[in-house]
Order: C-alpha cells, then structure tokens, then sequence
C-alpha cells in the first residue's frame, strides 16, 4: 500500500513524464521520482526520447546522496533489456534502492520482467496504486502501448455533428458547427497525437493547417506530423512556423497507411476528415475510438458525417460502446469504440 508520500512522487512522475517537450512515438514517457528512507525527494528523471537516459537512469544520475534504502517511484515497469541503454531493474539494484512503487506493468515483452527481477533481488515491489493514478499512468502511454500489442498505430477519429448528423450545410459551409470550447480541445487533441490525418478531399475544400494552437492563438510547442491520404490532387498544406511536418501518403488503403506511419515511428493517429476517409478506416475495421462533438442545432441538409459504410439491412449494422459523454457547452463530447464482435 502506497504511502502518501508515495503517491504526491507517483503524482509528480506522472507530470514529468508528460512534458510537452518530450516527443511522442516509439518510445514510452517515463517518469521517476527518488525518496530517500525519510520520505524526502533525492532526485527527479524522466525519459527524453529514443537514445537518451531511461527515467531510472536519469534520476539515479541527478541524485547526490546515497541511494541505500531508498524508494523509486516509476510510472511504468523498469526495464530488464540492454538497448541503447543498460537495463534500468539492474541500475536500481546496484544503487542500493530497496523499494519501488510502479503504476503500470510493461506491455513489451522484450523489456518487461523488471518486477521479477527486482523482487528475485530482495526488493519490496508495490504495484497496488491508486486507480486514478494507474488509469493516468495508461493514457500517458496509449499510442505506445496500442503499437506494442497490435503493431500499428491507435486511431482515433474526431466528427463534428449537428444532432441530424450532418457535417456541413447544404452549400458546403462548416464553420462552426460547434463551440469555442469544443474546437480548443481539438487542439489538444493534435497536440497529444503523432499524426493529424485527412482525406485528399478535405485538403482541397477546407486548406486545413492542421497545427496544434494553445488558447491565446500560438502554436503548441508539440505539433503532430500533418499527412494527407489519397491519391488526387490537391493544394500544399501552408507550413507556419513551428508547424509540423507535412507527408502526403499516397493510398485509399487504411492499412497500407499505418504501416507507413507506424514505420515512421508514429503510435497515434487523430482522423480529422472528412467522411469518406473516416468510413474507409471503419469499413477495414482500423478505428479504435471515435471522438463525436455534438451540436444542439439542426440543418435539415447537407453533407452527412460519416460516408458509407456498405451497411444496407439494419442487421448489420456497425454498434458502438458509449464509453463517456462529457459536457462542453453548449455541445457535448462523446466518446465511442467499435464494439467487439
């Protein structure tokens, strides 16, 4: 059972590990908080990206005091593997730490068995963390984790909807269907994925940017890859400083387009449009979560939200599990998986 003071160090790794300056993709985010036996905090590490210092390392390295009979306090299952780095379950042992909380077991079964192997050394392992605190430690790492089990990336697509379903107008106007709270949170959004992707067909009729903003119009200082699928013309999306890196995959195949990005290092897609792209990634079953913002207004007519999905008799019909439905007035978010058959 974790101590209070345990849980303020799993509170401040967690916030460590998810700083905006460290890059998304192939690589978890880490965290790694070093209490000395008093309680009191000795160093602090975190993960960087591909090539540098694993959590553990960093802090061990940042820590002037001896570390006998001290507790580390990880966000996620220490490492036993020799990759760019040395294995961070030996550096702990070797450092003398005698305990280690983890808020989440490693899904990698090549750099998993840290818990074994630390406890076959004679260290106190605590995995019973607080639910708040684990559920927070699995969603810093979702793309990631997605990528290790299924080998492509989590996909995720976003809808903007009037309550009749519609997309746009009858004459193509869009903007805005949904409200200043719904479209910051799109930003935020892009800026917790790796890749903003859309159709070919979206890219010639709205010219999207696809940037990650914050709220007083700057860009985010973490932007996703900006990708454009399909295989027909269309203008050059405008490249604004600081913006992200701007592919096009040339392809209707949802798969053969994650597994270019996965290729790339990419764990997380956000599906910015517009229908028939998002239909397409349904129809081949590679959409993991769908992201609906919902409007309390109606047009009557106009482009629907979704294109077609093959679907003609009621029976085969594509069901959906409602996983949250969350204010953000005056609309409302709602957040839907495929369900599994």
């Amino acid at each position: 059972m974790l101590t209070d003071i345990e849980r303020r160090a799993l509170r401040r790794a967690l916030e460590i590990a998810a700083d905006d300056a460290v890059p998304l993709g192939p690589n978890p985010r880490v965290g790694c908080v070093l209490l000395s036996p008093g309680g009191g905090v000795l160093a602090e590490g975190h993960h960087r990206g591909a090539g540098t210092a694993h959590a553990e390392a960093d802090a061990l390295a940042r820590a002037s005091a001896p570390l006998t009979g001290a507790t580390a306090v990880v966000t996620l299952e220490p490492c036993t593997h020799v990759g760019r780095t040395g294995p961070c379950a030996e550096a702990l042992i070797d450092a003398g730490v005698s305990r280690v909380v983890i808020a989440r077991r490693d899904p990698n079964p090549v750099a998993a068995g840290g818990v074994d192997r630390l406890r076959s050394a004679g260290v106190d392992v605590e995995l019973d963390v607080p639910e708040e605190l684990a559920t927070a430690a699995q969603r810093l790492n979702r793309g990631w984790e997605h990528g290790v089990r299924h080998q492509r990336p989590l996909v995720t697509a976003k809808l903007a909807l009037t309550l009749d379903g519609r997309a746009a107008a009858a004459d193509g106007t869009s903007r805005w269907i949904t409200g200043e709270i719904a479209r910051a949170e799109v930003h935020e959004l892009r800026a917790t994925s790796d890749v903003v992707l859309v159709g070919s067909g979206t890219a010639r009729a709205d010219r999207p940017t696809l940037t990650a903003r914050r709220e007083d119009g700057g860009l985010h200082p973490r932007q996703p890859l900006r990708a454009v699928m399909g295989t027909g013309r269309f203008p050059a999306l405008s490249t604004p400083e600081g913006s992200g890196e701007a592919i096009t995959l040339a392809t209707h195949d949802p798969s053969v387009a994650l597994e270019d990005l996965h290729a790339r290092g990419r764990r997380h897609v956000l599906l910015e449009g517009g229908p028939t792209l998002t239909a397409a990634f349904l129809r081949a079953g590679c959409l993991d979560e769908l992201i609906v913002h919902l409007a309390p207004t109606l047009l009557g007519a106009g482009s629907p939200g979704l294109g077609d999905l093959g679907i003609t008799t009621i029976a085969d019909r594509l069901d959906l599990d409602l996983v949250e439905v969350t204010p953000l007035p005056p609309d409302l978010r709602l957040t839907l998986r495929p369900r599994a058959a």
